[in-house]
């Protein structure tokens, strides 16, 4: 998606509209929806596009894990005069081009697990129906006029700029020209006759939002009151359709397209079944997005919402952006990442958690294979699946089947660990919870690493293999600490489903834990340290699966080897 900024010319004038609106929290009763941003087919999905989706996916799974209701759309930008461009230089049409990539899209989401509900496109016509909609309720409202653009325009980003966002710089033949500071794309001045967007007069209803605290992480909320405190210019929402004919027409002008930013912010109202009333909700919605299009989401779309009489959005999380070894990725580089190499080098779960577990919000994050080889191996192969694999071995749990656990049997000398682990573990639902609530994924896991690792130390201590040889005093809390280690086992596998869901299904199923149990709504874990009945006690285990993740295995192969290094020196691409 692109931006427009830019300053109009013509006559002005504040209106006051009553309305009642609501801020902040999800209606009552209707199901969360969380969206990711529509993404341009001008390219293939790369690491960004994932990183959101896999994100949103986890929020979306984690919300149906407490019991709620969720719904999760995605979806691809195709409107836009880059489209039209890009279409004519392959000799194709614009419609061709967008089926393609549209498509490389949902194959790359299947491919990662993102259990999306919808999928929505720009180009269908109820995307269509509801954009010509909401035109006309803005219209209705006095928010649209027709007025004079003038800014600096950057064809390549569809964007009018202000004269701060530009810079002077010198084109191959050593000739002075203006290029955009953040893309470097060259820029020439222009002024058009657009319909505008009344944005001035929303400023007071944009800080009274701001102040339910609906951007995450706290950085980005405090950029936007940054810019909310400057006047905000009206918007140019309209091009001539005779430069940008790829697009949605005004409906009462068909000289004029709608903008394309306009028109691909309206995609969360069409997943929504805009402007039925009976369809899905608006209400609670929450929209993950990267830094570079925060400007769109946190001031424009939030006015557009209001001006039509909508709420804004309950919440925006914000990501940053992924580099490689501390450099932007680019193609000219050799160092752009590709997802699907990814999946087959490190599995999907892997990727998933390398991205969850090293990203992180609020800062740029690095993509390295070292790094990824390093985390994967230490806290799936080793930590995790070394726990599981250890707890359910033959040689210490013959029986393979839930072991009793009675308090009377925990020695003296081991009560002091014993409320140690409990202590952490009892509390790490409520941690994740909140870790979650705050946008805070990459915590979430690294609380949940913890826990395994203090369960390691604590199998490790006790050493339930040498108890079993031993007195029936050291056999009975053998036990224990078995049914101990399989109920922590039994904690991560539930809170690491919205994650890495292959993965902790495997654990699960290997625990014998059935569907039923295999959600936060209702579940109590360690029943038995507090003499209540444990449910699972007796129950045979599962099958064996073998190694937890199974990649790491083979990672020492030479053939794999050479994969990666083919991958890291960018051979592999196209």
């Amino acid at each position: 998606m692109r931006w427009l900024y830019g300053r109009r010319v013509g006559r002005w004038c504040s209106l006051c509209f009553s309305r009642k609106i609501s801020y902040g929290g999800p209606a009552q009763g209707r199901p969360q929806l969380f969206t990711t941003p529509i993404f341009y087919v001008n390219a293939a999905p790369h690491l960004g596009h994932v990183y959101s989706a896999v994100l949103a996916d986890t929020l979306h799974r984690y919300t149906a894990l407490r019991g709620g209701e969720s719904r999760l759309n995605t979806g691809t930008d195709e409107h836009g005069i880059k489209v039209q461009q890009a279409a004519a230089a392959l000799g194709s049409t614009p419609t061709e081009l967008c089926s393609r990539v549209s498509q490389q899209f949902r194959t790359m989401f299947d491919a990662m697990g993102i259990s999306y509900t919808d999928f929505v496109r720009t180009t269908e016509p109820r995307h269509s129906r509801a954009v010509c909609h909401f035109w006309k309720r803005l219209e209705e409202q006095g928010y649209i006029y027709k007025g004079t653009y003038q800014g600096w325009y950057c064809t390549s980003d569809e964007a009018f700029l202000s004269e701060e966002q530009t810079t002077e710089s010198k084109d191959p033949d050593g000739n002075k020209i203006r290029v955009s500071v953040e893309s470097g794309h060259q820029v020439h001045w222009m002024s058009e006759e657009n319909y505008m967007f009344r944005l001035s007069s929303l400023r007071p209803e944009l800080l009274k939002w701001l102040q339910t605290d609906p951007i995450h992480p706290a950085p980005f909320l405090r950029i936007v009151r940054k810019w909310l405190e400057e006047e905000l210019p009206d918007l140019s929402v309209s091009r001539h359709s005779s430069r940008v004919s790829w697009g949605i027409p005004v409906p009462s002008d068909p000289t004029h397209t709608i903008y394309v930013w306009l028109d691909a912010l309206i995609n969360y109202l069409t997943v929504a079944n805009y402007p039925d009333p009976a369809g899905s909700p608006w209400g609670p919605s929450t929209h993950l997005l990267g830094k570079d299009i925060l400007r769109f989401h946190a001031v424009y779309w939030p006015a557009f919402l209001l001006a039509a009489g909508l709420p804004p959005p309950a919440k925006l999380f914000v990501h940053s952006h992924w580099t490689c070894q501390g450099v932007k990725m680019s193609k000219s580089l050799l160092n752009v990442i590709d997802p699907a190499e990814c999946i087959k080098l490190y599995g999907r779960d892997g990727f998933r958690y390398f991205l969850l577990r090293n990203g992180s919000p609020e800062r740029d994050c690095d993509f390295n294979h070292d790094a990824v080889r390093m985390l994967l191996k230490s806290d799936l192969a080793d930590a995790l699946g070394g726990l599981l694999n250890r707890s359910t071995a033959l040689n210490i749990n013959p029986e393979q089947c839930w072991p009793c656990f009675r308090t009377t049997n925990v020695p003296l000398t081991s009560r002091g660990q014993l409320e140690d682990l409990l202590g952490a573990l009892q509390g790490l639902p409520q941690q994740v919870d909140q870790y979650m609530d705050t946008f805070q994924v990459h915590k979430a896991l690294e609380a949940i690493d913890g826990g395994v690792r203090s369960s390691n130390t604590f199998l490790q201590r006790q050493a339930p293999w040498k108890l079993s040889k031993g007195s029936e005093e050291d056999k009975a809390w053998g036990q224990c600490v078995l049914y101990l280690t399989l109920e922590a086992l039994r904690l991560y596998g539930t809170l690491l489903q919205p994650a890495v869901p292959g993965l902790a299904q495997t654990i699960l199923s290997r625990l014998g834990v059935g569907n039923d149990d295999r959600t936060l709504k209702g579940n109590r874990f360690f029943a038995a340290t507090r003499g209540e009945e444990c449910r699972f006690r007796g129950q045979k285990l599962g099958l064996d699966c073998g190694l937890l993740y199974h990649r790491l295995r083979g990672q020492e192969d030479p053939e794999l080897k050479k994969d990666i290094t083919q991958h890291e020196s960018g051979s592999t691409f196209n």
